[in-house]
């Protein structure tokens, strides 16, 4: 069975074309700067050479349709024709309560998918662009919607609201909802699967660290607790979001520079982070170069950075009882061996013990990076959210075709 993997952001559409059950990708691309002037494709099949086409793409329909192209592209593509595309499988970001698991496009699951755009507005409008459009390229193709807030819905309701109001949960549904949900399950099922146990009997805790930060303690598969929470702001310190604040600071920032809700919005969700600190970049690997220049500021932001994680750690052992393996995972994750280290520093009474030659050796790859006798082990697994997608979309649509 042939999955496309649809991954659509405000600007652009990452895919994956596989071959399941056996996990093959044949082919993976990435158009950007839908909706500008020049939009560019990048496309790669496997055994072949990466085509790149330059061309004006207006929208995501434009787009995918421009995908679909070279897919069936005799010399570039992966299929003869586009029929043979058995399901297509998208990322959603927010689900809301009504989705738990993935499952198939329908008129009542786009429907959902467009109320929650209010609460994930830079991501759930583009998803649906995604869906809609290939509901009309593809339109007897089953369609799945795999949700990023799904995996957290098994967090219990005293973990994710508030201690607000209870009429705002009633009336508008404020919650911690948590994101990255795809991220957390595959790596926490694939560190499961190099240890050689059932997720089921493991206490895990699983850091997500790129741009966008967050950390799940998932316990007996499933997820506990979550540190992003109504919105991406809240959790961890991030590129440029803030995490975790005083909501108190919000307030007084607003009165005192008489700033907007919008612009307050603005500055926590793009101007702060390891941003806001440094104020050099938002990327880690500028800050490690600017704290080794001796920037200061660079150095703060790292150490902030660290904290943050390492304080969430802790409380998700004391929420879980107890800890099995931690999971380092994505950009940050999967190659900074320095952040990995300074997190674990210090961290011996929970039984986490990190070799530091097995760390520093291993970048971007799967690996256990604790000592052999460490209680906790600590490893690095990147994350692969089409893949969990593909596995989620197979099942449903052989589920469906089986029962027709």
């Amino acid at each position: 069975m042939k999955i496309l993997v649809i991954n659509s952001g405000s600007s652009s559409i990452k895919y994956q074309l596989f071959s399941m059950p056996q996990e093959k990708i044949l082919a993976r691309g990435l158009l950007e700067r839908i909706g500008l002037s020049c939009s560019v494709l990048h496309h790669s099949r496997e055994g072949n050479s990466e085509l790149e086409i330059s061309k004006q793409i207006r929208n995501h329909h434009q787009g995918l349709k421009v995908v679909l192209e070279v897919l069936s592209h005799p010399e570039y593509g992966a299929v003869e024709d586009i029929d043979e595309i058995d399901a297509v499988g998208h990322r959603v970001v927010h689900g809301g309560e009504k989705y738990t698991a993935s499952c198939l496009v329908d008129d009542d699951l786009v429907s959902t998918v467009r109320e929650f755009c209010e609460l994930a507005p830079l991501h759930n409008p583009h998803n649906l662009a995604g869906i809609e459009a290939c509901q009309k390229l593809l339109p007897s193709v089953p369609q799945v919607a795999v949700f990023d807030t799904a995996f957290h819905q098994s967090i219990a309701d005293h973990a994710y609201l508030y201690a607000i109001p209870y009429l705002y949960y009633e009336k508008y549904r404020v919650r911690r909802y948590g994101f990255h949900g795809t991220s957390h399950r595959y790596v926490a099922l694939r560190a499961a699967q190099i240890l050689g146990q059932p997720l089921t009997d493991l206490r895990v805790i699983t850091c997500h660290l790129g741009n966008g930060c967050s950390i799940t303690a998932v316990k007996g598969g499933k997820s506990v607790e979550t540190s992003m929470g109504f919105t991406p702001l809240e959790g961890l310190v991030m590129g440029t979001r803030s995490g975790d604040l005083d909501p108190a600071v919000a307030f007084y920032l607003m009165e005192k520079l008489g700033l907007s809700a919008s612009q307050m919005k603005q500055i926590l969700n793009k101007k702060s982070g390891l941003l806001g600190v440094s104020e050099v970049s938002n990327d880690m690997r500028d800050i490690w170069k600017a704290k080794e220049a001796g920037n200061p500021r660079a150095d703060l932001s790292l150490r902030i950075f660290w904290h943050r994680l390492k304080k969430y750690i802790g409380a998700y052992a004391a929420v879980m009882n107890g800890l099995d393996a931690l999971i380092f995972t994505a950009g940050i994750g999967e190659n900074d061996c320095q952040t990995r280290e300074k997190v674990c520093q210090g961290m011996d009474y929970l039984g986490i013990e990190i070799d530091k030659d097995r760390n520093a050796a291993i970048q971007g790859e799967e690996a256990v990076i604790s000592t052999d006798s460490s209680r906790v082990k600590v490893l690095v697994v990147p994350t692969n959210e089409e893949l969990m997608i593909a596995q989620d979309t197979y099942q449903i649509a052989k589920g469906k075709t089986e029962g027709q």
